[in-house]
């Protein structure tokens, strides 16, 4: 059972934490995690390029010269690919990029980026992250004290003075367990999570 060093917000360690071997101590399954990060990533595109095919661009209705004598390659439309201001060949299109992976594979995938922020000693546990009222420095002083920069900072419950407290920090991001996602734990160097957190996050996907 992994066991890590738990710290309140001063940087200080209080004590320590075991977590569930099941979500925190699992196999590193490296192909569940790439399935789903191409999953989220495919999921984010906006599909909204386009472009005009030849049968699309204004003009060229009429034959620029004869077909015979000319001397020259036979030409039909002045707005042919191979033209300048002419159309495009395979033209892209808007579509959607969205498809999705099974459930488990999504389970596997974020136990997998769980545990090895655990075995990268990447991952640390805060007793609590009480705020009276959105601070930036409180947070700013937190992440100083645990020697962490770019890091996903993950709370029980969407909590909007710890947001609103960490959002003008740069390479820092606060998401509920609710919203926890493998590319955000994969992308973040530090993984600072509360024990209330871990608690539900073992409840949810042990």
């Amino acid at each position: 059972m992994p066991k890590v060093a738990l710290y309140n917000m001063k940087g200080e360690q209080v004590g320590n934490v075991e977590l569930s071997e099941n979500v925190f101590g699992a196999e590193i399954n490296n192909a569940a995690m790439h399935q789903v990060v191409k999953m989220q990533l495919a999921n984010k595109r906006q599909g909204t390029q386009s472009a005009l095919t030849r049968a699309e661009v204004s003009g060229g209705g009429i034959k620029p010269w004869r077909q015979k004598g000319t001397g020259r390659a036979r030409q039909g439309s002045i707005r042919a690919p191979q033209w300048i201001h002419g159309g495009v060949v395979f033209a892209p299109k808007p579509r959607d990029y969205s498809y999705t992976v099974p459930k488990k594979i999504k389970r596997i995938a974020i136990k997998s980026a769980l545990s090895s922020k655990v075995a990268d000693e990447e991952l640390i546990v805060v007793d609590e992250l009480k705020l009276d009222a959105p601070k930036t420095k409180v947070i700013a002083d937190m992440l100083k004290a645990l020697d962490v920069k770019k890091t996903l900072i993950v709370v029980c419950e969407k909590d909007d003075t710890v947001y609103r407290s960490a959002r003008n920090i740069e390479g820092v991001l606060v998401l509920p367990v609710n919203n926890l996602n493998v590319y955000d734990i994969l992308k973040y160097h530090k993984f600072i999570i509360t024990k209330d957190a871990v608690s539900k996050v073992e409840e949810v996907f042990a």
